[in-house]
Order: structure tokens, then C-alpha cells, then sequence
């Protein structure tokens, strides 16, 4: 069993490194929050003071955290304590020149570096379900593989250096648009007096199926594990959306690449959370289109 030091242990990183003290790791943590520091131990993972105490004698290293200036500020911090040859996994989504950047530290310090972003959730980081996308060199792949098992069912090696970073940006940005088209529907459905559960019938088994309906449909009854049977509490916020839409716009803007519906995402995301809804999950934003369609029809009578 591994040594491993795990640096950022809110929503996702606390029930994360839950998982690798399961599977029978030594799990040192750190967070700036005590509360969730406190928390983390609960669950079995030794508190450390601070990054580099959790990160001495480490032979894994992960870090999850909001943004690219907050990891690229953790390795820095990282790299003077850790020893050579240790692995550094970066599992935050971030954008993509912020990871290579942080590669690049890595690779200065002698470590080895994954850059390894999510898709599940918290339900899928409880579970131990996540899926990582990572991005890397094949020998801190391999090294890798075997922990992130132990976060998740799915491990995806999707290139070099930043390759991870650039398929959950683009994953996510399908997300976003998928989500907007699908609550489009059920609102148009709703003006049409069709019900959701016969929508979800048709559409979960023909042309129209996607994860937004089939898993995550964002109206109460069809899929009772979807947030919208809980008061979209979220299992992924509108805000953690926001982030990631963004990011694929950043990243099209640098690239060159043209992304007309991910931008218009990203914009109906951004008046969602301008309302006050960033705390909530994103397919809450089902509601502004209600909203929308309600304040058309008593402006038209």
C-alpha cells in the first residue's frame, strides 16, 4: 500500500481520499478549512499542519483544488519537499496551460506529474466511481493507475502533458449544451401539455438520449437519483459549470477553434448564476427557462 499525501479535501477530495483509506492507504491531508480538515479525519485520513508536512516522505502526492493559480501555488510548495521520483497528480479542473505549467515544475524537480480532472460528482466520489481523464507521461501513468482505481471506475490515458485538462474541458462543455437542450425540451413539452415522464419514454430510448436525460433528467419523477427529486441540491453546481464552460471558451478563444453553442452555454450559465443560483445544481436552470417563457406569454396577453 502506498504513502499518499492529498492536498484539498472539500466536496470531491474528502470522500476521494475516503476511498484510499478504504483500499488500505496511508492517507496524509491537508486543507486551509479545519472543518473540513476535521472532517477528512473522520473518515480516516491523517491531518496534517500543512501541505509540506502531509507531502514529506509521500510517494503520491494529489492535489485538488478550485484553479490553476491555486495549483500551480501547491506545487510550488509541493516540489521543495518532495523527494525525486514522486508522483504528483494533479485531479482539479483547470485550464490547460496552467497544467503544463505545472508539468513543467514536476519535471524540474525530478517528479513525476499526471494531470487527472474528474467526471462524476460527489455521488461518483463517494461511490468510487469517478471517471479521470489524464494526461502524461505512459511511466507516471502506469504509477498512477493503480491509486486512481481506488478513486474510480474509469481511467482514460488521453495523451501528454495537459491532455486530461483539454478532454474533461471539452467533455464538459458537451455537458453544458446537452443540459440547456435538454430543458428546452421539457419546457417545451410542459407548454405543449406532454408530460415529462412521456418525453423521458420517448426521448431516453430514441434519437434524443443523452446523459442529461437518461441519468441527470432535470424534472422530478423519471430518474428519481437525479437532483431535480431532491430540490437540485446539487450533485454538480451551476457555478462548477460556469467554470468549465468558461474554460472551454478560453481555450477556443487560444486555439482558434469556433464553439457558437458552448459559448451561448456559458452565457445562459452566467445570468443563472448572476441570479443567484450558482449554489444550486445546474440543471436547475431548467426553472430561468420556465421563468422566460412565463414572462413572455404575460407580456404577449
Amino acid at each position: 500500500m502506498a504513502r499518499i499525501a492529498f492536498i484539498g479535501l472539500g466536496n470531491m477530495g474528502g470522500p476521494m481520499a475516503a476511498n484510499l483509506v478504504k483500499r488500505g492507504h496511508e492517507v496524509l491531508g491537508f486543507d486551509l478549512a479545519a472543518s473540513v480538515l476535521k472532517a477528512a479525519e473522520a473518515s480516516g485520513v491523517k491531518p496534517a499542519s500543512h501541505a509540506s508536512q502531509a507531502v514529506k516522505d509521500a510517494e503520491i502526492v494529489i492535489t485538488m483544488l478550485p484553479q490553476g493559480r491555486h495549483v500551480l501555488t501547491a506545487w510550488t510548495d509541493i516540489l521543495q519537499t518532495a523527494a525525486q521520483d514522486t508522483l504528483v497528480i494533479d485531479c482539479s479542473t483547470i485550464d490547460v496551460d496552467s497544467s503544463r505549467k505545472a508539468h513543467e515544475m514536476a519535471k524540474a524537480a525530478g517528479c513525476l506529474s499526471l494531470d487527472a480532472p474528474v467526471s462524476g460528482g460527489t455521488g461518483g466520489a463517494s461511490a468510487g466511481t469517478l471517471t479521470f481523464m489524464a494526461g502524461g507521461s505512459d511511466k507516471a501513468f502506469a504509477k498512477a493507475k493503480p491509486i486512481l482505481e481506488a478513486m474510480g471506475k474509469r481511467i482514460v490515458h488521453c495523451g501528454e502533458a495537459g491532455a486530461g485538462q483539454a478532454a474533461k474541458i471539452c467533455n464538459n462543455m458537451i455537458l453544458g449544451i446537452s443540459m440547456v437542450g435538454v430543458c428546452e425540451a421539457f419546457v417545451l413539452a410542459e407548454k405543449l401539455g406532454l408530460s415529462h415522464q412521456a418525453l423521458f419514454d420517448v426521448a431516453s430510448t430514441s434519437s434524443g438520449q443523452c446523459w442529461s436525460i437518461n441519468t441527470y433528467c432535470p424534472v422530478p419523477g423519471p430518474v428519481p437519483t437525479s437532483p431535480a427529486n431532491n430540490g437540485y441540491k446539487p450533485g454538480f453546481a451551476a457555478a462548477l459549470m460556469l467554470k468549465d464552460l468558461k474554460l472551454s471558451q478560453e481555450a477556443a478563444l487560444a486555439s482558434g477553434a469556433s464553439t457558437p453553442l458552448g459559448a451561448e452555454a456559458a452565457q445562459l450559465f452566467a445570468l443563472f448564476e448572476k441570479q443567484g443560483n450558482g449554489g444550486r445544481d445546474f440543471s436547475a436552470i431548467i426553472e430561468m427557462f420556465r421563468e422566460t417563457v412565463q414572462a413572455a406569454t404575460t407580456k404577449g396577453s
